[in-house]
Formats: C-alpha cells, structure tokens, sequence
C-alpha cells in the first residue's frame, strides 16, 4: 500500500490512481446530494437537510445511488457512532444500511456499456467501505474502479479469469498490489 491519502481522510489507498479515482467518486456523491439539497431548497448542514438525510437512507429506491451515499455520508449510526453505513462489519445499523443502499437506482451513463454503472456502483461501495469486505474482493474492486469510471466493463470471461488470478495469492498480497500486472506476476505458475 502507498501512503496516498485523500484530503482530510484517514484511508490509506493502495495507489495514487486510485486515491485520485475515489476523490472523484466522492466529488460526484457530494454534488449529486447539493443537487438534491438545491432542488428542494433545503439549507445544508441544517436540521431538514439531516432528516432529508435519513429519509434518502430509508428509501433508497427512489433515489439515484450517488444521492443515497451522500446521505449516507452525512449521517451518523445511532447505534456506533460511525458515518453510517461505514462502521465496524459487526455493527447491525451500518450493516443493514450499507446493504439497503444497493436498493438505489442506478442509470448507466451515456457512451458507457450497460452494465457499467452497476459495476461502478459496487466497486465505490466496496473501495469506500473496505473493512466490510474480503482482501480478495477489495483488490478486485480496487484494480478496476479506475477502468469502469473510464467506461470499460470487463467481460464475464474477464472477471472469471481476473478472480481466478486473484485466488492465487495470499492476503498480504492482496493487499500490496496495485495492478493486474502485478496479479499475474504474482500467480504465475501457482
């Protein structure tokens, strides 16, 4: 892992480009809740833009899932005190949170596969939230997100072949590697 941290955050990214792909994720989820915040004319950082908040994390489904992570962000767990839905695996509150907010529509955007949202998606909520996952799901996740912001989707074959790599190598690898190249270097001949 690199010391590349994002502004004002604590995570530790596993390369630079990452650190700048996930920067501009998170950029996305802020204007997308602003958006929100604008279009109903809710002040933010105001006791209405908190309970708005919460009604977005309560129903999911009527709302994009850049909108629903940033009310997410905003939100504390009442039950761990963490930004909800990003607390400890244990936690039952961030858990149910962080599964509900999969509820959220997701649009493919223009000149992308379909497809590639979906994939977007999960990757930013795995990369965002990845105490909650595997080493094994974090690279896979992580490795890509750079690609599908680009538009690109991998094929099934693809992801299959890239997973089958992935189970090749320990935990500690898992976590040191910042490209597939290094994957593959790293699972050759295993």
């Amino acid at each position: 892992m690199t010391g590349d941290r994002p502004t004002g955050d604590s995570r530790v990214w596993r390369s630079a480009l990452l650190a700048r792909v996930v920067a501009e994720i998170e950029a996305e989820i802020r204007r997308a809740w602003e958006g929100l915040l604008f279009d109903l004319e809710v002040e933010p950082d105001s006791a209405e833009a908190v309970e708005l908040a919460w009604l977005v994390a309560d129903d999911p489904a009527a709302y994009d899932w850049r909108t629903v992570d940033g009310a997410l962000d905003l939100l504390s767990c009442p039950a761990c005190g963490s930004r909800l839905a990003q607390g400890p695996a244990a936690c039952e509150t961030c858990e149910f949170h962080h599964r509900m907010r999969f509820g959220a529509r997701e649009v493919d955007r223009r000149h992308v596969p379909p497809g590639n949202e979906h994939a977007l998606r999960v990757a930013s909520a795995v990369t965002r939230t990845r105490h909650r996952y595997s080493a094994r799901a974090r690279v896979g996740y992580e490795l890509m997100l750079p690609d599908l912001v680009a538009g690109a989707l991998p094929t099934t074959r693809q992801a299959q072949a890239g997973k089958a790599l992935i189970n090749k190598l320990t935990d500690d690898e898992c976590d040191r590697v910042v490209s597939f190249a290094q994957v593959e270097q790293l699972a050759r001949g295993r």
